[in-house]
């Protein structure tokens, strides 16, 4: 960054005794990366002169963990509040730098809000990070004076009822210039409800030495939200998860009722409904619809294709412009060329269906190579398991399959091919064909069904 010289510290050396965990709080893994992992990658894109991180309770796992990290590490051996974890990185900033602070628990800051930050400062001035919440139960709340300026910061055990009332929350992140950090740091006491040295407590020492301090209000709440509990990092995954969705252009019916719990890569102008469901690796091509209620694991969705509500795919290959659905389910090695159709309560399992193949209604599909423009009619079954091993079928071009068929692998049926419904195929179908493989209907003159005895 231009002009005066940033340094970035990050404080992360706290217990986290909440998350009931044996994992380091700052460990604990959001979006599938440590929470102080996005800490750093977000503070490496204002590239700054150093980022410190100031570590403590099994610090030597965090260190461990995130070794690759180009960081500077302070211990902090006792754990005496912000204001003393931050004096423990104090020496390696020189004077002329300003310090921008952030926490190891504190993992969704954007780098925009950041930037704003450090401008709103100056070279020689003090910028805080607030935030307003609708219970903002824990935080400390910014006082201003008659006039709006920021005047103190007071910690909620140590707020008067009036201040209780103040809705504008204090984050803790803050930018302010090391000489005078580095004075109002070394005259901190510890005369507080919770016996630490509070990093908030710099910013009256500000205002009382006429230094200008500015509170820039956080536009998105979520931004700030910090991590004490396993519920809170529930509520960050969904709030990581989706905002990067939708930041991407993906629309989503209702942000709050979607689960990726896995890498979802995606094209432009996808659409995914409420309640689904996203596990290990997903892509999905440019205008993806996804339906309602679906479950998609390690699969590729091709471009324009349309999954219908209540499908599982698992392990599929899907092309472009399929309609997929409803209650379809699609099971490992499932590969469908472009324009497939798969309906409702249909099965396919590692099999190939080619261009403009339909399997509409009611069927399965298992270890087969379908051609193209097939017709799977209602109800047809390829048999491919005999009890102890599994069968191939292959069904060329243009085959058309009639209701309740089934063909008994391993089999062929030639391209061109008529299966009648209701056929039970043994044996290899000539291309081009009409099939018929059931008994001749009869009718039994003078048969009468049986009546239950009266009573």
């Amino acid at each position: 960054m231009p002009g005066t010289p940033l340094s970035i510290v990050i404080l992360a050396a706290g217990e986290g005794k909440r998350m009931r965990s044996a994992l380091p709080k700052v460990l604990q893994l959001l979006a599938g990366r440590p929470l102080l992992q996005h800490v750093i990658d977000t503070a490496r894109t204002l590239a700054p002169s150093a980022i410190h991180v100031v570590y403590g309770h099994e610090g030597e796992r965090v260190r461990a963990a995130l070794a690759h990290a180009p960081v500077s590490w302070t211990l902090q051996a006792q754990q005496r509040g912000t204001g003393h974890a931050l004096l423990q990185a104090m020496p390696q900033i020189p004077d002329d730098h300003r310090v921008l602070v952030l926490y190891g628990d504190v993992p969704l800051i954007g780098r925009e809000t950041l930037l704003q930050l450090v401008q709103l400062a100056g070279a020689a001035g003090v910028s805080v990070l607030s935030a307003r919440f609708e219970d903002p139960e824990g935080y400390g709340r910014i006082v201003r004076n008659a006039r709006g300026l920021v005047q103190k910061i007071v910690e909620q055990k140590d707020a008067t009822p009036r201040q209780l009332a103040i809705r504008e929350c204090n984050t803790g992140v803050l930018v302010g210039p090391a000489r005078r950090l580095r004075s109002w740091l070394g005259r901190l006491t510890s005369a507080n409800s919770q016996g630490e040295y509070y990093l908030t407590d710099v910013i009256a020492m500000a205002v009382k030495g006429k230094v200008p301090v500015k509170a820039l209000l956080a536009q998105d709440p979520g931004e700030v939200l910090g991590v004490n509990d396993k519920a809170q990092l529930a509520q960050l995954e969904s709030v990581c998860r989706t905002r990067e969705l939708l930041l991407a252009g993906v629309t989503l019916a209702d942000p709050a009722r979607i689960d990726v719990r896995g890498t979802l890569t995606h094209g432009s102008d996808v659409f995914i409904d409420v309640n689904v469901v996203f596990e290990g690796r997903v892509a999905l091509g440019d205008r993806v619809h996804i339906g309602a209620g679906c479950v998609v694991r390690d699969s590729e969705i091709g471009a324009d294709t349309q999954v219908l509500p209540h499908c599982v795919i698992e392990g599929a290959l899907i092309g472009p412009s399929c309609l997929i659905g409803p209650f379809a389910r699609l099971r490992p090695m499932a590969t469908l060329a472009p324009e497939v159709h798969i309906g409702n309560f249909v099965e396919v399992k590692n099999s190939q269906l080619g261009a403009g193949s339909k399997a509409n209604h009611l069927a399965y599909v298992g270890d087969a190579e379908v051609g193209n423009r097939v017709n799977i009619g209602a109800g047809t079954i390829v048999a491919n398991y005999d009890g102890a091993a599994k069968h191939h079928t292959t069904i060329g071009d243009e085959v058309h399959t009639g209701s309740n068929s089934v063909l008994v692998a391993p089999i062929t049926v030639g391209a061109g091919a008529t299966i009648g419904a209701g056929s039970t195929v043994t044996h290899s179908v000539p291309a081009g064909k009409l099939t018929v493989a059931r008994a001749r209907q009869t009718t039994i003159e003078g048969w009468r069904r049986p009546v239950k005895p009266a009573k």
